[in-house]
């Protein structure tokens, strides 16, 4: 690494409306010890265009170009899910660290193969609701036992997306193949947040629904069938002992948009609250509680990149201290920051979730 500083190439960097975009252009550019180094995307055009307005000199429209080039330190794995098993390994093969977004892999298969090809590298999984600073201050009540035993939880948590429409770009989230549906994505994050603050899903007992089969692209008037569920309702136990009711809501308006995890524990309760519309995982949370305690950390990163709509505003908090986690990492040779094992993980959780639900048999 040159001068301390970790330099970042990131794929799929596209300057329109990516998240990447909205998210890891500005959590990076909030990183003393990272640079953004380069951007690439699958052409010469969008490429070139990503490397103008997010002020970077290198661009490629070969994604492999970049992983090959010596002067990249850390690759961002920011494309559809399908395309991250390639990408991921030829990385890792590279001896790079890698960011990948979350589903880790299209399968469980996948998943395993990526994490196993890590070895020693250092990983980081884009599961970044655990690292909001709220959530990590409510998971330190918890194990500090400052509201006694836990008893209970339950979260509602709701999503704008896998409703009756959808544009034709993200019409691959129905599609089974995709390994990117609403359980994969939606859930998965809310599962996330609740075994950072209460500890590993121990059981699960599960329903889902798929309430819109059918899904209008409002940008081309076409109809197209969706895959996969668009709603759950499950219970499920944690190695804390509490159990947690957990429903998790699709296509819900923006105004109408929230996340509520409520703890009840023997001495006292705490409140994680949020209204992003597109998840638990994108905005800022806020942390109410019965008992005192010392103000979650600030952000390191706020707001959104360039060309971002209006609905990724917040899109970089959690995800710039996904970056500042695993800087600390890379300069200390230290391994805090959840990577691809915690990646295995969620994916054999949501692989459980749609079992019991398909099964009626508690995984």
């Amino acid at each position: 690494m040159t001068n301390d500083l970790i330099r970042v190439g990131i794929i799929g960097a596209d300057a329109r409306a990516s998240w990447a975009g909205a998210a890891h252009v500005p959590a990076l550019a909030a990183q003393p010890g990272m640079v953004l180094a380069a951007v690439a995307t699958r052409r010469e055009e969008s490429a070139r265009e990503a490397a103008r307005v997010f002020g970077v000199d290198r661009w490629f429209a070969d994604p492999y170009a970049l992983i090959r080039d010596p002067d990249i330190d850390l690759v961002t794995v920011a494309v559809k899910v399908p395309a991250h098993r390639e990408l991921v390994l030829a990385a890792l093969a590279a001896g790079k660290a890698v960011y990948s977004e979350s589903p880790l892999g299209a399968t469980v298969e996948e998943a395993e193969e990526m994490a196993a090809a890590a070895g020693s590298l250092h990983t980081a999984i884009g599961l970044q609701g655990r690292h909001n600073p709220a959530v990590r201050r409510a998971a330190e009540i918890v194990a500090q036992g400052r509201i006694g035993r836990p008893l209970s939880a339950r979260v509602t948590a709701t999503t704008f997306g896998n409703g009756p429409e959808s544009v034709s770009a993200y019409e691959y989230f129905d599609k089974a193949a995709s390994g990117a549906g609403f359980l994969n994505i939606a859930v998965g994050h809310v599962l996330d947040v609740v075994e950072a603050v209460l500890g590993d899903i121990t059981e699960i007992d599960a329903r889902t629904e798929l309430i819109w089969p059918e899904v209008v692209l409002a940008d081309t008037g076409a109809t197209t069938a969706r895959e996969v569920p668009d709603h759950v309702d499950a219970v499920v136990a944690t190695t804390s002992g509490a159990p947690v009711s957990v429903q998790v809501l699709a296509g819900v308006p923006v105004p109408d948009a929230h996340f509520v995890l409520e703890v009840r524990g023997a001495d006292g309760w705490l409140r994680l609250t949020g209204d992003h519309p597109a998840g638990v995982q994108v905005g800022d949370l806020t942390l109410t509680s019965s008992v005192a305690f010392d103000a979650p950390d600030r952000p390191v990163a706020t707001g959104t990149g360039p060309a971002a709509a209006e609905v990724w505003a917040g899109a970089a908090i959690n995800v710039g201290e996904v970056y500042a986690s695993l800087a600390r990492d890379l300069a200390d040779s230290t391994r805090y920051t959840p990577g691809f094992d915690r990646a295995v993980h969620n994916s054999r959780l949501v692989a459980r979730l749609e079992q019991a639900a398909r099964t009626g048999v508690r995984q």
